[in-house]
Parts: C-alpha cells; structure tokens; sequence
C-alpha cells in the first residue's frame, strides 16, 4: 500500500479506531510519525516481551516533583527514546514546560522530517502524577 503523503509512512492508527469501511483505520505521513512518537514515549522500558528495549525512561518520573532536576531528565529522556526509536525523522530540539497547577510537563519535539525535509512540531502532555489524585 503506497500513501501519497511523501510515502514517508503509515500504519495502524493510535489509538485503534475503525474506518468508514469497517477495517482498520490507517494512519498516514505526519500524523503516523506523531502517533509513534506517542507509543515510544507512553511505553515504559521493558513492557513489550520481544522487544524489552523499547520505550522510553520517562515512567520513571512519575511521582517526582517537578524541578530543574526532573525537567532536565524529562528532556533527557524523550531525545534518546525518540532518536532511538523513531528513524524517520530528524530530532531536533525537545523543550519542556512546566505546569504546576496540573502537575504536568508539555513537551514540545521538533523535528525534521527525513524524506521532505520538513519541519514539525508537536505536543505531548505528560503526567506527573501526585498521590493525592
């Protein structure tokens, strides 16, 4: 199956949806790479049987408080998982933000896009959960 976004990939759309046609919906081009890099980095080390290396360290963070410390390591880890994992594309810069109020980071990926040269962004809210929740 050729897409005609640049024929820079597609696969199983995340989260699993079904198409018009009662198939399985199909991502493709910027929006499979951005559900990939969502995989890779809400997969936790060891968590795939065949795969234990897949994934990224960021689970590791849950319940730290969020300072300098941890938003060095959650950029940290989200530029080895995605540089890693994700070979489509060009990492090229990682930024977080800090939201105290929800006990989050938004991280920013920008990145370039290997096959057009493309340059994109995206958002992924992570979590940092508290034990009072």
């Amino acid at each position: 199956m050729r897409n005609n976004d640049n024929n820079i990939g597609y696969g199983i759309g995340y989260p699993i949806k079904v198409n018009l046609q009662g198939g399985i919906f199909l991502s493709t081009g910027k929006s499979n790479i951005e559900e990939s890099i969502e995989i890779i980095l809400r997969t936790k080390l060891g968590e795939r049987l065949y795969l234990p290396n897949f994934g990224s360290r960021l689970s590791e963070l849950a319940f730290e408080p969020i300072n300098s410390e941890t938003l060095l390591l959650t950029r940290t880890y989200t530029e080895e998982a995605v540089e890693k994992w994700e070979s489509r594309i060009n990492l090229k810069e990682v930024r977080v933000e800090p939201d105290l109020k929800k006990s989050s980071i938004s991280i920013e990926i920008i990145y370039q896009i290997k096959k057009t040269g493309e340059i994109q962004s995206m958002i992924y809210p992570f979590s940092l959960q508290s034990g009072n929740e």
